[in-house]
């Protein structure tokens, strides 16, 4: 009796927990608290700032803070009151992150494949939005349940461009479960993609640049995992669920140009 009890109440509070809804209205599963997760991240970024080399190429660090700052400064609260913080890393991979707390890592291997600000706005509002959309806090909450630590989540939530996913026998070796995590992650990465979009035409990039930026990555990547088998979904279905949503994004990119948001943000080298 006493453990059907505590089970009844462990279902409730699971419930209580799921209350919460992402940006496109998804419910979510959240328990592990904010604050846990910010005091991490800063810990992990403060050792990705000490232990890789930052890049001290100055027309570089620009480029990406000019389309960076551009993209938070459409954010609304409770992540505009946040002082995000900019690292760019020196490193020839190809991939960017962003943490809770405001804390956003760009590889400058990724500006090799980013031809313009445009592309460089959909990585960053595509990053962006896993904080806002509390992706790492759905995972991580998850993750508590399917027994995978927040060292492999932070594994799993890296990669995505230029075939860095994670394949199936990756994520199980961290401990997760492959029927949870797998659809779970492609869900998250296509959500991030939508919300993403919406950041970047309101800064005043164009989001059609998102879809060649997905052309460039699959051109990169060469041989990847089928879809089903992957943390992050296949380009050609990244490319099709980007299109679907320029009805609704380009008349907001042609807003942001006509109230003359138009970010001066160039590649000069």
């Amino acid at each position: 009796m006493y453990r059907h009890k505590l089970l009844i109440s462990l279902v409730f509070a699971l419930l209580v927990a799921a209350c919460s809804t992402s940006p496109t209205g998804r419910p979510q599963l959240i328990t592990k608290s904010d604050a846990e997760l910010i005091a991490q991240a800063e810990s992990t970024f403060n050792a990705y700032r000490s232990t890789l080399p930052l890049s001290t190429n100055r027309a570089k660090i620009d480029f990406v803070a000019c389309v960076t700052e551009a993209v938070v400064a459409e954010l609304e609260p409770p992540y505009s009151d946040i002082e995000w913080e900019l690292a760019i890393f020196e490193d020839k991979q190809v991939n960017a992150f962003a943490m809770p707390g405001g804390k956003i890592g760009v590889y400058t291997g990724i500006l090799e494949v980013t031809e313009n600000e445009h592309q460089l706005a959909a990585v960053i509002g595509h990053e962006i939005a896993h904080v806002t959309a509390r992706h790492v806090n759905e995972r991580a909450s998850r993750g508590t349940l399917t027994g995978i630590g927040i060292e492999a989540l932070a594994v799993i939530m890296g990669g995505g461009y230029t075939g860095g996913a994670y394949t199936a026998s990756q994520v199980m070796n961290a401990g997760a479960a492959l029927g949870l995590q797998l659809p779970m992650g492609r869900g998250q990465e296509s959500e991030a993609d939508v919300v993403g979009l919406e950041y970047m035409a309101k800064a005043g990039f164009d989001p059609r640049a998102a879809v060649d930026l997905w052309q460039n990555m699959a051109a990169k990547a060469g041989k990847v995992p089928p879809e089903h088998l992957s943390t992050h979904p296949a380009s050609e279905t990244r490319i099709e669920n980007l299109v679907s949503q320029w009805q609704k994004t380009l008349p907001i990119y042609n807003q942001a140009l006509a109230d003359g948001k138009e970010p001066a943000c160039r590649k000069t080298w």
